[in-house]
């Protein structure tokens, strides 16, 4: 009897509508995600990174988890540029955009957005139009950074989200050729190295074109991607001093200003 009871669950679970991996007790709801959600738990909990960072800047990234920031507070602390999650898969705006995207701006911020990639939802393509069309564009003002594809370990299910590494290097490429079509610039890549060695296979083929923002909760950068010699970005902690996940730019504040301006 129990026999036969556990194939007919096993059946209905095969069924269209079924619950999937990432809707079962457990895993958090869909668009809850952000930078970092699975990397304390592969990578290490945090840091302070080590040894002087006078050429260095401060930053942080926020979502909707942060609710309506601070960035006065943040202004003082020396946090000169920010990141704000904007959309997720085809389906989540965060409903804190506005007063996080433009409260970072009002502040002097230099500020960017970011998109939570979820491979396993939607195409490449059709993330990176979600993307732009609802926050995640650049304009020439000075102030804007371009978008970041964060792209990391699945907080709602198997940790590739299904793909095989060349099946992932072909979503990633995707979302990128259609980002800089829609905006002109190359986005930036947030990643963590033990994520793309497992999931890209260790792809080396875009660092010749975009910036890497790597994670890892240490006191140094340690090992990065294939391709890159260098990172531009670096988030070293998720549990910062005042709010957000904090970062730091590979560089002073007139490197900030440069990547902002293209």
């Amino acid at each position: 009897m129990v026999t036969a009871l556990l194939a007919v669950l096993a059946l209905l679970l095969t069924l269209p509508g079924a619950a999937s991996a990432a809707d079962r007790p457990g895993k958090p709801p869909r668009g809850t995600a952000r930078m970092g959600a699975g990397v304390a738990a592969h990578d290490g909990v945090g840091g302070v990174p080590a040894g002087p960072h006078a050429t260095q800047t401060e930053g942080v990234d926020v979502s909707s988890h942060q609710g309506n920031v601070d960035w006065p507070a943040l202004w003082t602390s020396g946090v000169r540029w920010a990141y704000v999650k904007a959309t997720e898969g085809t389906y989540y705006k965060n409903p804190y955009f506005p007063q996080q995207y433009n409260g970072s701006y009002n502040t002097g911020m230099i500020r960017g957005a970011y998109h939570f990639a979820t491979p396993d939802t939607a195409g490449g393509a059709a993330q990176a139009d979600y993307f732009v069309d609802n926050g995640g564009g650049w304009s020439r003002d000075g102030m804007t950074l371009p978008g970041a594809l964060d792209i990391e370990w699945n907080p709602y299910g198997p940790a590739c989200y299904g793909k095989t590494q060349a099946g992932m290097v072909a979503w990633i490429r995707d979302f990128l050729a259609r980002y800089r079509y829609r905006t002109g610039r190359d986005a930036v890549i947030y990643t963590a190295t033990s994520w793309w060695k497992q999931c890209t296979g260790n792809h080396g083929g875009f660092a010749s074109a975009n910036p890497l923002w790597i994670a890892r909760y240490d006191t140094t950068v340690g090992e990065l991607p294939a391709g890159w010699i260098y990172h531009t970005m670096w988030q070293y902690t998720s549990s910062g001093p005042i709010v957000g996940d904090h970062n730091r730019f590979n560089g002073a504040y007139d490197r900030v200003q440069a990547l902002a301006n293209g």
